[in-house]
């Protein structure tokens, strides 16, 4: 019996476990599917590369057939570990837009605006710069330059200055608009997870207790009041009982399928799966959009400061290897996608609506693809996509996955913007200061010249960038999920706390507004008590 369940250890489950048990009369139990996060790859910042090839710690999903990507099934990795996808993410911090959060209350939600969030993403902000109107200090998630970045982001960064772009040196500051290098979740040349910054100085607490290897199959009803969880792990299913509540925090692709598991959600789909209907609400699993990316690799033959599989690129690592583990410094801290920017498909748009990320080494098929030699890549995503997926019941069984819908290019104008935004990235690329590195763009877009035949290879190679959202969502109408405290409509002692409460996907990675959200949450549940 515990005062308060959260379901997933992620970046929001671990928030909410750590400042809730603040409290020493709160008693709170964090149940995470995935094992605890001890694996050297997933501290070593360069070992995400690995943790790509190997799927350890990864859900590793697949969505239904895309008829936007010509029918191909996407891929969608989710952290299943402790620190959930902020152990296995590319720790780029990014909050989005101010507009982004003034919508989410435009849109029926009070206390979400930008100006009501930002002192949220300050008390969770240790940044190495400082504190000031932006930024906080001493808070749990430290945020720092890279240590030893490598010396190709700035030539990037130099190439889109060639091609007319602002150079952004806070693009969680004023403005987010311009190129520039990102900011990382780094502590000492390791990656600081959401596990680490709040969950790891603190399991010593008697109030907190933390299951790690077990996975959730229902949230308990009382008629429509949650009471505990049912679970499995080691080959036995037990149960934990709420006195105060149940919070989801299993993702956006997870907390609905858990959801709808529990007889919360869809009537008729709930019925299709032999699943008894404790409480009709149609929204959930509905409104799943994400940030549709394509990648445009450069193959750079002998530029060995490139990460790449090579005789000299096997030394270099195996020399940076003894460099972190003597100092936590050189190249192995490395973030991969170190330098980047926000650029408008069109002028007369009035704010970004897409994503650069300039990674130092040719990406191929989400890193799952060995290839050889050296060179770099550049991502564009689409930043407010209008599409609308849905995530479903494929099977009642608990450890089946859910069917996951993006819908990607459902709606033809993202699909338009997309490939204008694959046109401007290539243009930053053709740049003098690339010049040098005498790259060559692979065949497969190298020869995408027309617009039609760039949306074919948009079509044939587009894919998630890892930022699912809105399954859950938050507001006030028949089709929402959750109200702006964050229950669920119509069911006491249950709420959901990840991205999936997303009205609207914010304008850039969505670590540090997850993370967010649950710091608000736990205010919202302390006053609630």
């Amino acid at each position: 019996m515990f005062d308060i369940i959260i379901v997933g250890g992620g970046s929001a489950g671990c928030v909410l476990a750590a400042r809730l048990s603040e409290d020493p009369a709160t008693s709170v139990c964090l149940v995470e599917a995935g094992p605890a996060d001890r694996s050297v790859l997933i501290h070593c910042p360069a070992g995400l590369a690995l943790l790509a090839k190997n799927g350890a710690a990864n859900w590793g999903f697949q969505t239904v057939p895309q008829p936007g990507l010509n029918g191909r099934r996407g891929y969608q990795p989710r952290g299943k570990v402790l620190g959930g996808s902020s152990s296995v993410n590319a720790m780029i911090y990014l909050r989005g837009q101010h507009a982004d959060y003034d919508g989410w209350a435009a849109a029926g939600n009070p206390g979400w605006s930008w100006n009501d969030v930002l002192p949220y993403f300050k008390r969770s902000e240790h940044n190495e710069r400082g504190a000031d109107a932006w930024h906080g200090s001493g808070g749990p998630l430290n945020v720092m330059d890279l240590r030893s970045p490598n010396r190709f982001g700035p030539v990037f960064v130099e190439a889109a200055r060639q091609a007319g772009y602002p150079v952004n040196d806070d693009f969680n500051g004023a403005t987010q608009e311009g190129v520039g290098l990102y900011q990382v979740t780094h502590r000492n040349g390791e990656r600081c997870s959401a596990a680490k910054a709040y969950l790891t100085p603190h399991l010593g607490r008697k109030n907190l207790q933390v299951v790690t290897d077990a996975h959730v199959l229902r949230v308990l009803m009382d008629g429509r009041r949650a009471t505990g969880v049912e679970l499995r792990q080691g080959g036995a299913t037990r149960t934990l009982q709420a006195r105060r509540e149940v919070v989801l925090s299993a993702g956006a692709l997870q907390s609905p399928q858990l959801l709808m598991l529990s007889g919360i959600g869809p009537g008729a789909h709930l019925q299709q799966h032999g699943i008894a209907v404790q409480h009709d609400l149609p929204g959930v699993g509905r409104h799943l959009h994400d940030h549709v990316d394509v990648v445009q690799v450069v193959d750079a033959p002998g530029v060995t400061d490139l990460f790449g599989l090579s005789l000299p690129g096997a030394w270099r690592v195996l020399q940076g290897i003894f460099e972190w583990r003597a100092h936590r410094r050189g190249m192995l801290t490395t973030n991969f996608a170190e330098a980047g920017g926000f650029l408008r498909s069109s002028p007369e748009i009035d704010r970004p609506d897409l994503q650069l990320h300039f990674v130092i080494g040719k990406l191929v098929d989400h890193g799952r693809k060995t290839v050889f030699g050296h060179g770099y890549s550049c991502h564009v995503c689409l930043l407010q996509p209008q599409s609308r997926g849905s995530v479903t019941l494929a099977s009642a069984d608990p450890t089946a996955p859910p069917a996951i819908d993006p819908a990607f290019f459902a709606e033809r104008d993202d699909l338009d913007r997309l490939v204008r935004g694959f046109k401007l990235m290539r243009h930053i690329l053709g740049q003098p200061a690339l010049a040098g590195v005498r790259g060559r763009e692979l065949q497969a877009s190298a020869e995408a010249v027309s617009d039609a035949q760039i949306e074919t290879f948009v079509r044939n190679h587009a894919d998630t960038i890892y930022h699912p959202v809105g399954s859950c969502r938050m507001g006030p109408g028949p089709d929402d999920v959750v109200d702006a405290q964050l229950r669920v409509h119509g069911v006491q002692g249950l709420r959901v706390v990840d991205a999936s409460i997303m009205p609207s996907i914010v304008s850039g990675n969505t670590n540090a507004p997850t993370i967010m959200i649950a710091e608000k949450a736990a205010d919202l549940m302390r006053a609630a008590a």
